[in-house]
């Protein structure tokens, strides 16, 4: 079948070399697969690999597979399994048939381990892990020669056995490959194949205490699956030697069209951490509430903050796929949302800061209702009612008792303001308490200028929000602000010391009636506010700061 076309900024050196294959005959279609090891939530980084895997598969009217490559038990859970699959299905994408598990070919990859011992390939070490970090030398040093290298391949066999008969302690010894000590790639001197652990497996239970090393698992599982490209990020570079060797010295897999691996940059956000291991230390150390705070950079603290799974796909098209590591700016990332729940959110006044304004000639006890776009550029979407009365609430950054400016457009003694679906209004006097803050603003109001643009020569160029007091609903507002103060704090060993002690600020206030009884996880356009949507995890009409509005408001 024909691959799709994809325009030129969706273009990339992945996409020309599955061109080349598909032209040449190496492969007659094309898949993919997504292999998270579950060992924790997925984030931002694990997004872009999801919207590459999946996006190229489909691109080429090829499938991509979902597989688990859980050959660790000790760090994984089935609480993440069950994560993971709900994040890729929430970004917009289906797997090929059931989940994988790696552990569905223990079987396989138990017999490979055992052909490439017959093959004098393999051999069971019993240094320590210091040791053979010691034996490894280093980069300047080639490695030497295991005292156990040279066993005879019988006798590599029999203690293999043993080793999957548990008759050895855990870390007593590993299964080698028997590649090359003296290579200028660390990797390829002599890497484990299989290591002892005795821990209940989420899958296979108690059937095995050998487990694969990823590297080896990896490759096999690609090649059992007919994986035509295999898809990852740049740190395993130099490790695709041991994918290649392991295939090419497996009578089973050696084939023209083997899986071959083929590497891209991963993602670096600014102001973000997409290491698991330091996402874990943040969550562990109670820095955040757990995976899913907002200021995590996981997919479910993405969902959980107002992403949507159409703005996190924009942006890792918008980034692109590389060979070059950098740090992308978050900004782009902020982008992409803003574009999509600009056209989607509907609108809404919140009052963040409230502060009582008394509109003095207005009729005491009436209430007038009047009608707002949802959307001012989309009709479609309908209108909401809004209230207006004697008694309302703005916000105390809208009113200042000295003009700092003749820039100024907000209220202030003397000055017009419109309120915003409203009418115009001009402060005359404000009262103080007892700390000497301005309490309540007291103001009037022009009847004659509902809905209307300035007339006769008025210029009323600011525009404020307000609620209604009578009918305004209390509402919880979190303002989240980026996690760490430095755009890289992934350099600091601690980061603790880069994190930011204002990275949530929670606010008490009121948004307008019609909000009383919001969906759960509903997007809104606070006017002049931002982009918010009612938390999942809170009871109570509780409000995320999504992103902040492109164009801020200035004085």
């Amino acid at each position: 079948m024909p691959p799709k076309k994809t325009s030129e900024k969706s273009r990339n050196f992945i996409l020309n070399v599955i061109d080349e294959d598909l032209s040449t005959g190496k492969h007659s279609s094309v898949i993919t697969r997504f292999p998270p090891e579950p060992n924790g939530y997925l984030h931002i980084g694990h997004a872009k690999s999801i919207c590459l895997n999946f996006g190229t598969a489909k691109n080429y009217n090829g499938y991509c597979n979902l597989r688990f490559d859980d050959t660790n038990p000790s760090k994984e859970d089935i609480e993440f399994v069950n994560s993971i699959k709900k994040d890729v299905n929430w970004l917009g994408f289906s797997w090929n048939n059931e989940v994988k598990f790696s552990s569905s070919y223990f079987d396989i990859f138990y017999q490979s381990a055992v052909e490439l011992i017959k093959k004098n390939l393999a051999y069971v070490c019993f240094l320590s892990p210091e040791e053979i970090r010691k034996y490894r030398g280093t980069l300047k040093k080639p490695g030497k020669n295991s005292p156990f290298r040279d066993s005879t391949i019988n006798d590599n066999i029999v203690l293999f056995d043993k080793m999957k008969a548990g008759e050895f302690k855990e870390g007593e010894c590993v299964l080698r490959a028997k590649i090359d000590m003296a290579s200028s790639f660390m990797c390829m001197r002599d890497p484990t194949l299989y290591r002892i652990r005795f821990e209940t497996h989420h899958q296979t239970k108690d059937d095995w205490c050998i487990y694969p090393m990823y590297d080896f698992a990896h490759c096999l599982g690609d090649a059992i699956e007919g994986v035509t490209h295999s898809i990852c990020t740049l740190e395993f570079q130099d490790n695709r030697r041991i994918y290649n060797w392991t295939l090419e010295n497996l009578d089973a897999f050696n084939k023209p069209d083997r899986p071959h691996q083929y590497e891209f940059s991963r993602l670096n956000l600014e102001y973000a951490t997409t290491s698991k291991r330091k996402l874990k230390l943040l969550v562990d150390n109670d820095y955040v509430s757990g995976w899913n705070d907002p200021r995590m950079p996981t997919i479910s603290g993405l969902k959980r903050r107002g992403y949507t799974p159409a703005s996190i796909r924009d942006f890792s098209e918008r980034i692109g796929v590389s060979k070059v590591n950098s740090l992308t700016d978050i900004s782009i990332l902020e982008s992409s949302i803003r574009d999509d729940l600009n056209l989607t959110a509907p609108r809404a006044m919140a009052v963040i800061n409230p502060i009582k304004l008394v509109i003095e000639n207005y009729p005491e006890g009436k209430i007038e209702s009047l009608s707002a776009p949802l959307h001012p550029q989309n009709e479609e979407m309908g209108a909401r009612k809004i209230f207006f009365s004697r008694e309302i609430y703005i916000d105390k950054d809208d009113f200042t008792e000295v003009v700092p400016n003749n820039k100024y457009k907000r209220l202030s003694i003397d000055k017009e303001v419109r309120l915003r679906n409203s009418y115009v209004i001009k402060a005359s006097r404000f009262n103080k308490d007892e700390n000497g803050n301005i309490s309540t603003i007291y103001c009037t109001y022009d009847p004659d200028t509902l809905g209307k643009n300035p007339i006769d020569g008025r210029k009323v160029k600011g525009v404020i929000h307000y609620v209604e007091s009578t009918k305004a609903i209390s509402a919880k507002f979190k303002i989240y602000d980026r996690l760490f103060l430095d755009s890289n704090p992934s350099q600091f060993d601690d980061m603790s010391l880069a994190l930011n002690p204002n990275s949530l600020i929670i606010k008490n206030g009121y948004v307008e009636y019609s909000l009383k009884n919001v969906e759960i996880g509903k997007a809104y356009q606070f006017e002049r506010e931002g982009y918010f949507c009612r938390d999942t995890e809170s009871e109570g009409l509780v409000f995320n700061k999504t992103v902040g509005l492109r164009d801020t408001w200035s004085q």
